[in-house]
């Protein structure tokens, strides 16, 4: 079964640093294309970052570009999430995901059906 299992999460302060993990079982993550979502309470789920397999491509939510990094460690089977200058908007639920089936690109939302759990990121002083 494919699972994603992501980590990292927990409280810091505004302006702090933290880097999450998705780790994937069941499959090979390097035939994949892997995004990273978050869900605040009481607003929609926000698409930020997919790398491709294919070629690396990526590609960023304005809401973090130029803050947050995705990148890939394929001998871990792990995506990683590297988020700097963090705000109060940035609290939220964080996701990886993937679509079911080998997929290279990053495709649209709906393509993506296995979802971690998510970890919990809150900035706060």
């Amino acid at each position: 079964q494919v699972r994603l299992v992501e980590s990292g999460g927990g409280l810091v302060q505004p302006g702090g640093s933290l880097r999450l993990s998705c780790t994937a079982s069941g499959f090979t993550m390097a035939y994949y294309a892997i995004a990273w979502f978050r869900q605040a309470p009481g607003k929609e789920r926000e698409g930020l970052s997919c790398i491709s397999a294919s070629d690396g491509k990526i590609y960023w939510a304005d809401s973090v570009k130029g803050r947050f990094t995705i990148s890939r460690d394929n001998a871990k089977n792990t995506v990683y999430l590297e988020m700097n200058s963090l705000n109060s908007d940035d609290t939220a639920v964080y996701h990886c995901a993937t679509p079911a089936v080998e997929t290279y690109y990053c495709p649209p939302e709906p393509e993506f059906r296995s979802w971690g759990l998510g970890t919990q990121v809150t900035v706060s002083s």
